[in-house]
């Protein structure tokens, strides 16, 4: 809900703000142009307000909430308000609150939530949040008793001051937080469209790191809708990220696969895993990735137990970067819901059929490179630098 006649949202950061003046510039600079580009994608009206700390949308009272609503998937964004703008003036703020509470409140309890950003004014954020809340009793009590609740109010008044303008809003939209995508290098994200791959992209997204999406294609392993799925994530991420290429390396391994299977029985997921890292790390020098990215939680999978995370690991000379590697599954699989990767996630992907009847749960190195084909990591380098190069 926004207030009569909002025609501009806030947006406020986090972690930006701690950085030096010179760092915090360029990541609000590149906060900025990925808003542009989200208002675009969604063909969303507006123009971007490149403001010290408090980037501004300007849009129509019609669009506001779509606004506020992309500005919300943005990384680096904490919230977003759809805003009214008045002068700082006091009385103007007082003015303005009571004829929102006319338009907007109609009963339940209410709480004043006020910020003064400039120390210069003649009143603080007391001030405002008393007479504020003042206001808006006078503004209702002919219509019906009104009921403050500071703790947790069916409705919340927002004032926030800055050095010229007072935004005014009833609701603040959580956003991603994180650090602005582009802030920092980019990374491979090994997809393979189950539920865990998608969320550990969009965790290293949230922190800067665009993502190069590298999909291994397991042959007849695949089954049905194996890639399909995959794909459908990584559409589904590129909708947060609609100016950066999200086009899917699609790695082919169906052969190497089908000779894991017929050769080795104890430690092939291990062994696969092996060329799975391998393969990203010859495609990430290809690309100028500076890490790899997986969605492995400890003890999720026997592969996953840390014994095994550390014998797969010593395969490459990347950084793997796990960001769920501490998440309990319903974690992630609320969050697979909430950024919207979960459904496409759930087809049967038919991988299952790869594992052996034992798994390996405590694997050592050299037994395991006695086991596995002598070639498998030369096979691995030569199936990444033929990737086929894929609209998602």
């Amino acid at each position: 809900m926004h207030p009569p006649g909002a025609d501009t949202v806030l947006i406020r950061h986090g972690d930006v703000n701690t950085k030096s003046n010179t760092v915090k510039r360029y990541m609000e600079d590149i906060l900025a142009e990925n808003l542009e580009a989200l208002l675009a994608d969604r063909s969303i009206p507006g123009d971007v307000e490149r403001r010290w700390n408090r980037p501004l949308i300007h849009t129509t009272e019609a669009s506001v909430e779509e606004a506020t609503a992309a500005a919300a998937d943005a990384f680096g964004v904490v919230s977003a308000s759809p805003t009214l703008t008045t002068s700082t003036e006091f009385d103007r703020i007082l003015e303005a609150l009571a004829d929102i509470a006319r338009e907007r409140y109609d009963g339940g309890t209410f709480a004043v939530e006020a910020r003064r950003g400039d120390k210069r004014l003649p009143y603080d954020s007391e001030d405002l949040a008393r007479e504020g809340g003042q206001a808006i009793w006078d503004a209702v009590a002919d219509e019906f008793d009104p009921e403050v609740d500071l703790d947790d109010p069916d409705l919340t008044f927002g004032v926030e001051v800055r050095e010229d303008l007072a935004f005014l809003s009833l609701e603040s939209v959580p956003g991603p937080g994180g650090l602005p995508l582009g802030s920092q290098e980019q990374v491979i994200a090994m997809v393979s469209g189950g539920i865990d791959s998608p969320v550990a992209a969009y965790e290293m997204m949230k922190r800067g790191c665009p993502i190069v999406p590298v999909y291994v294609d397991l042959g007849a392993y695949g089954g049905v809708d194996h890639e399909a799925r995959a794909m459908e994530t990584v559409r589904t991420l590129s909708r947060y990220a609609p100016n950066f290429d999200t086009q899917v390396y699609k790695i082919p391994a169906g052969e190497t696969v089908d000779l894991l299977v017929r050769e080795m029985e104890e430690g092939r997921m291990l062994s696969l895993r092996r060329f799975f890292y391998r393969a990203g790390e010859t495609l990430a020098e290809r690309v100028d990735a500076h890490g790899i990215v997986t969605g492995e939680a400890v003890g999720q999978k026997s592969s996953q137990t840390v014994q095994n995370l550390g014998v797969t690991s010593r395969v490459t000379d990347l950084p793997i970067h796990r960001p769920l590697l501490t998440r309990d599954k319903q974690e992630i699989v609320a969050m697979a819901r909430e950024i919207g990767t979960y459904t496409d996630s759930t087809i049967d992907a038919g991988c299952n059929r790869v594992a052996p009847d034992r798994a390996e749960t405590n694997a050592r190195l050299e037994p395991l490179l006695a086991a596995e084909p002598d070639d498998l990591l030369e096979r691995a380098e030569r199936a990444a630098r033929n990737a086929e190069l894929v609209d998602p």
